[in-house]
């Protein structure tokens, strides 16, 4: 299933924006359902968070030829992604001297980058995503991209989505978005 499509940038330019996005949807809804109010995670202003994006697509790279077991793909992806998050965690606070986020308040944690319980849900996303979600998306970009008009059409949206994207991370880059639940420098912001 995924030959085809190993050399397309597009699908997976598409399928990291689409991840970006849920992955926002996902921290938005959790602060959402925990605090009743709306809060925009990230480093970004935009609805979308990297870190899940390219985390899917990282997956997607490795674990494609896996995606008949879906038990070996929640231990890669628990592994994986666990470690991208540390390393991400690590990054933020090192440029910016801010913690996007902090696990310290959990059981089981490693220097309040990660959490075993996050690792957990990261390896059930990791499961869904390559066994699941992306054979469904393929069929349907490759549906979508059947027709002339629908390969216009797909890399009219990635190149409109990549320029948004870029002018976010530029904006970010001197003004990180601060948003709730940070640490900058050993004080709290929330």
């Amino acid at each position: 299933g995924y030959k085809a499509v190993r050399q397309s940038f597009f699908f997976y330019a598409i399928l990291f924006f689409l991840l970006s996005f849920a992955g926002w949807v996902w921290e938005v809804a959790i602060y959402l359902f925990r605090d009743g109010r709306m809060v925009n995670r990230g480093v970004l202003t935009g609805p979308w968070l990297p870190i899940y994006g390219a985390g899917g697509v990282l997956l997607t790279l490795l674990f494609h030829r896996l995606q008949k077991k879906p038990v070996t793909v929640f231990f890669l992806s628990l592994v994986v992604c666990s470690v991208l998050e540390y390393l991400s965690s690590w990054y933020l606070e090192a440029y910016w001297g801010v913690r996007w986020w902090d696990y310290s308040h959990c059981r089981f944690h490693l220097n309040g980058r990660i959490s075993l319980w996050g690792s957990l849900l990261f390896g059930v996303g990791g499961a869904l995503l390559i066994c699941f979600a992306v054979p469904v998306l393929l069929k349907l970009y490759r549906r979508i991209c059947a027709e002339e008009r629908g390969r216009k059409a797909v890399i009219c949206l990635t190149l409109i989505l990549f320029f948004l994207f870029a002018a976010d991370a530029a904006w970010a880059a001197d003004f990180p978005n601060m948003g709730r639940d940070i640490t900058y420098r050993g004080a709290s912001f929330t």
